[in-house]
């Protein structure tokens, strides 16, 4: 007989617990037991429960390879309620042989039905690394499986494959919403717009009255970053500054020649940049950057309440005055094609113009903002990155076990944002100027031009030039956690990969990076991204990329748009008129009317609203409270990544005291590890 203690933790979420009976069998270099059930008087298996038994195996199956575990309906009655929740979340268990050390078998999955599911040691391995065949052919047992269960989908032409799932109702456990969370989603969902109904405002379809009425939305949930912006928002240098740190920080670059459809003269900007100098001087010095929304020329737009709406692809210029003060805008134009009826605008025109001018170019960032630096980067490519994981890498791989903590609930959202978001005759379509037909042009036209360097911050920065404009919070915390990610990257990698030559041979990680590569970015050869990789140098900042737009640049775009919006002339979703043709025609009354109406702000404000905010059950970036590594080396390097976090969101927590508007969309302790909302 072999006498085996085992140890089983059971998860701590709402339904976590079962009621059906639990069995293992242990596979082993000479043979397999026969399951024995674990078995207590009472009830196992209850949310939070850690349980030991002891168990005598009838033979000796030599060297322990993996641990099976059966899972099958309990034939005795139940309460009620209980029957159709079978569903176990096990955490792991724990098995101690007759002589040697205990080992650790990671699960952090649920089980719902009938059947087994095979589990393997704790110590993460790549492929080369099982010299046994029951190993190598369980790996490939598993990732058929996951293959089988998650197949690809092409949504809209052009797009980014998705995962192919009509509902969040058809997804599997594995990678829904926990009840808590979809519990406090649905939850945040009625009260806001039960609180925008109960006001008047969420069926009203005409225009607002003032600008002083729009201030009552300022009460539906206020923030103090809100509340600066409105205070600010006709201000120039706020308007600049927005390009640095708002919820699009990602479109600002130097600009070392005015390109030859922006006319700008000396004399139009000549009260901003003062004497003594010239255009072509502050080209030279680089003190001049560009906004081109040149993505949206003649895109598409939408019908809201009836009434079609307009749309603009502008270019901004603004200048960096030498030896520090805020960024300003120097010119406007509207259009792409300069002429009689595409005006310059500038800061020394007509109140009204100018302002109108600023409120087209921050409608033109709600729309890029929205379809390509949120939805496409922030959600489609980490949708792709966490797709791939799962039918491409095993529980074992490494980089499985560094990566799953990133994609946690990315699935569920994204299939739930195809649901109520983008889906015909939801938000997008019912309140938005460009609607999911122009969402659609845009996410297309970006995908033909993506490059792998937008994805990689640092090559980001010095692509555009903006390495040392003043002021620039978004790229020093980016930077900051950046560099925190490679290093931790680096340092797994390392463990498991002791040469380029290991990083070539791993098929199964050259499988996930083409995956991503012909799924993703639909093997476009030249956007640079990779569809093999064969360093370890390249392999961990591809890595490092994965994680740092799941996490903290998908934080970074999403954190702050309820702060942006709840003011809506800072960002309006739609314009009801047409961008101005002439100079010196704008009327207070003019500029009211051409904001979105009523309806459609409050359909806009309470998405954004819930997007801004993790509804509950959170993982902050570096918690990993599933312990998929096991082994020493690797969980010292956790350690290591979240000191140095805490380190970074200190230092920009002491900044940040100093800023009347701080900065903290990339304060790691607020960033989720996932795109999960």
């Amino acid at each position: 007989m072999a006498k085996f203690s085992v140890r089983v933790s059971t998860g701590e979420a709402i339904g976590a617990g079962t009621w059906n009976k639990i069995a293992i069998s242990i596979v082993g270099t000479r043979g397999e037991t026969t399951p024995l059930r674990l078995d207590h008087a009472g009830k196992e298996f209850s949310a939070g429960a850690v349980e030991d038994f002891q168990l005598e195996f009838p033979q000796d199956v030599g060297a322990v390879l993996l641990l099976r575990v059966h899972k099958a309906p309990l034939l005795l009655p139940v309460p009620v309620g209980f029957v159709a929740r079978d569903a176990w979340f096990c955490r792991w268990f724990q098995l101690t042989p007759p002589r040697g050390a205990p080992l650790r078998f990671p699960c952090y999955q649920w089980l719902e039905g009938a059947g087994s599911l095979a589990l393997r040691a704790g110590a993460a391995k790549v492929s080369r690394a099982d010299d046994h065949p029951i190993l190598r052919q369980q790996r490939q047992e598993e990732l058929q499986a996951r293959q089988d269960s998650y197949h690809w989908k092409t949504y809209s032409p052009g797009w980014p494959h998705c995962l192919d799932e009509k509902s969040v109702k058809d997804l599997d456990l594995n990678i829904k919403y926990s009840v808590m969370k979809n519990s406090c989603f649905y939850l945040k969902v009625n009260s806001a717009f039960m609180e925008l109904k109960l006001k008047g405002l969420l069926d009203r379809k005409g225009p607002w009255k003032s600008l002083n009425e729009m201030r009552r939305m300022l009460n539906f949930h206020k923030t103090p970053a809100a509340e600066y912006v409105f205070k600010h928002w006709q201000e120039d240098a706020f308007f600049a500054s927005q390009f640095l740190n708002g919820l699009n920080p990602v479109l600002i670059r130097r600009c070392r020649h005015l390109p030859e459809n922006f006319p700008v003269t000396d004399d139009m900007v000549a009260p901003v940049l003062g004497p003594g100098t010239s255009l072509q001087a502050e080209l030279e010095r680089g003190s001049l950057f560009l906004v081109d929304h040149g993505i949206l020329s003649g895109i598409r737009t939408n019908v809201v309440n009836g009434r079609p709406q307009f749309s603009a692809a502008p270019m901004t210029l603004l200048f960096q005055r030498p030896g520090g003060g805020p960024l300003l805008p120097l010119a406007i134009q509207l259009s792409q094609t300069p002429g009689p009826d595409s005006p310059i605008f500038l800061p020394s025109d007509n109140k009204w113009d100018w302002l109108l001018a600023k409120m087209w170019v921050r409608n033109a960032e709600f729309s890029v903002h929205e379809a390509v630096t949120h939805l496409l980067h922030a959600h489609l490519l980490p949708e792709v990155f966490t797709l791939a994981t799962l039918r491409q890498l095993p529980h074992c791989h490494p980089l499985f076990k560094l990566l799953i903590p990133h994609t946690r609930y990315t699935l569920h959202i994204n299939t739930l944002a195809r649901e109520l978001l983008i889906a015909p005759g939801q938000v997008v379509d019912r309140s938005t100027g460009i609607g999911v037909g122009g969402f659609s042009e845009l996410i297309q036209r970006n995908m033909e031009q993506l490059s792998y360097s937008v994805l990689c911050l640092p090559e980001d920065i010095r692509a555009r030039g903006v390495e040392d404009i003043p002021n620039y919070y978004y790229r020093d915390d980016g930077l900051q956690i950046w560099g925190a990610v490679e290093s931790f990257v680096s340092e797994i990698i390392n463990i498991y990969y002791p040469s380029d030559v290991s990083v070539h041979d791993d098929h199964e990680l050259q499988a996930w990076v083409w995956e991503i590569f012909s799924e993703g970015f639909l093997g476009r050869e030249s956007s640079g991204v990779p569809s093999t990789l064969e360093t370890r140098e390249a392999l961990v900042q591809y890595v490092t990329m994965v994680i740092f737009n799941c996490s903290a640049k998908h934080y970074a775009v999403s954190a702050g748009q309820f702060d942006s919006c709840v003011w809506m002339p800072n960002l309006p979703p739609t314009m009801q008129l047409p961008p101005p043709t002439s100079k010196g025609q704008t009327r207070p009354e003019g500029f009211l009317a051409t904001l979105p109406p009523v309806n459609a702000t409050c359909d806009i404000i309470i998405a954004l609203w819930i997007l801004s905010k993790e509804p509950g059950d959170q993982r902050p970036l570096g918690t990993y409270p599933e312990e998929h590594f096991t082994e020493e080396a690797p969980q010292q390097s956790i350690t290591a990544f979240q000191s140095r976090l805490a380190q970074i969101s200190k230092d920009i927590r002491e900044r940040n005291q100093r800023l009347s508007l701080p900065y903290t969309y990339l304060d790691p302790p607020l960033i989720e590890n996932s795109v999960s909302i």
